[in-house]
């Protein structure tokens, strides 16, 4: 019996006596009259035992089974369960193996079975949280996560994803490298589905951003930054009317780091399930099974109910702007030099001011080539070079010996000129 139990229990006595009414005790206890008319008539024919709930002690009538529980626990013993929290783990029991329970249940129960380690709450700095954007498309944040998605099954991917600030509404898809020309077929896919937002929010990555290079023992307190040149995402998002803006710390675009914790958690173990093992499979998973939920479970109405998404109209060439940019110079034969090759262009396109001139070369997403001069595009043809066909090799002439030292004739040999007769003797 504890001290509240012998508290009511004094004032139950009081009012069987008669000491007090039952109204008084009904007051003093917090209880109606009507349950201090029981409690007294209970008191007459139990005693002490009646301020005492008769279930205390006892088994609740809506606990769940314990064979339930040890069949739960199985099953989240196995290796493809491993790691899976009480909110996760009693989403997939109750779609895979039909067993409905509490989270908060089952908490206990992986607790029990050292399943479930309870984490001790940190006094964490008080964070001062940005409002979300009114309007859905007003800022949408964009971010990479390098992660062993597949955890090792298969090849190793990166996410790639864009949240929008105001709903929270995720798209998303993995890729096999984070470099620009990914980036891009993200985008051209975005724009094509839901428009053009008014701002990315990113971070300062090479592929949004060029950076200034300086020396190392340079300072860099008292120069101003110099202006670069875009970078081709940076270009496109400007022909595109699209603004960006850069983050200074992971915490800025939180929206979009907390869904990749999400993500990291939830999608890595969902798709350990489905058994996901490729590229391939990993984007229909996404597809059709984690975004399905994300936008049912995450999303949120935006304060204003207003759709800022600009369509695309004629002046906007998603091929064009969203390709790898490039400023060639024509040649005197009309040609132009990319990548180690030469284009030529058509000689029907030739035109005065052609020659020397500079052109905008676009290597495009789908690996053709586009040239424009001006405001018009200008057909051009890959020039193939001659083959070099190999001179036969000659067989190599033995190397001539020295010749040997001439000598004088032998005519004049064992003929001494101071023994034969003078000249005068000879005429």
């Amino acid at each position: 019996m504890t001290q509240t139990d012998r508290d009511r229990l004094v004032t139950l006595r009081k009012a069987k006596k008669r000491l007090i009414t039952q109204k008084q005790a009904a007051d003093e206890l917090g209880l109606s009259v009507r349950h201090v008319k029981r409690l007294v008539h209970a008191l007459k024919k139990r005693g002490d035992k009646a301020v005492i709930h008769g279930l205390r002690g006892k088994p609740s009538n809506q606990r769940i089974g314990k064979s339930v529980e040890e069949e739960a626990i199985q099953i989240l013993s196995a290796d493809l369960y491993k790691g899976f929290g009480p909110t996760l783990a009693s989403e997939y029991l109750a779609e895979k193996h039909d067993i409905e329970v509490s989270k908060e249940t089952l908490r206990q129960w992986m607790i029990r079975a050292k399943l479930w380690r309870v984490k001790g709450q940190k006094v964490k700095a008080v964070h001062v949280w940005r409002p979300r954007r009114s309007r859905l498309g007003e800022l949408v944040q964009w971010d990479t996560s390098e992660h062993d998605w597949l955890e090792g099954r298969g090849e190793k991917l990166y996410l790639i994803a864009m949240i929008d600030d105001a709903t929270s509404r995720l798209y998303a898809r993995f890729v096999r490298h984070d470099t620009t020309e990914e980036n891009m077929k993200l985008l051209k896919s975005y724009l094509e589905k839901f428009g053009r937002p008014l701002a990315f929010y990113t971070d300062k990555a090479s592929i949004f951003r060029t950076a200034e290079k300086r020396r190392r023992d340079e300072p860099g307190v008292d120069k101003d930054p110099a202006e670069m040149p875009p970078t081709q995402i940076g270009r496109a998002l400007q022909e595109l009317g699209i603004a960006w803006i850069a983050a200074h710390s992971p915490q800025a675009k939180g929206r979009v780091e907390r869904n990749f914790g999400t993500a990291q958690d939830r999608l890595v173990k969902g798709m350990r399930v489905a058994g996901v093992k490729s590229v391939e499979e990993a984007n229909q998973y996404l597809e059709e099974t984690y975004l399905v939920w994300w936008e049912r479970e995450l999303t949120v109405e935006p304060a204003h109910p207003d759709n800022v998404h600009r369509p695309l109209d004629k002046s906007h060439c998603l091929d064009a702007s969203l390709s790898h940019v490039e400023i060639r110079q024509v040649r005197n034969d009309y040609t132009i030099p990319l990548d180690a090759e030469l284009y030529q262009i058509e000689r029907q396109a030739v035109a005065s001011g052609l020659r020397k001139a500079n052109v905008r070369v676009e290597k495009r997403l789908d690996g053709s080539i586009a040239v424009r001069f001006g405001e018009r595009y200008l057909p051009v043809s890959r020039c193939i070079a001659a083959t070099k066909t190999k001179a036969p090799t000659l067989k190599q002439a033995a190397p001539r010996r020295p010749a040997k030292k001439q000598r004088g004739s032998d005519w004049l040999r064992n003929f001494d000129l101071k023994k034969g007769p003078k000249t005068w003797q000879a005429a």
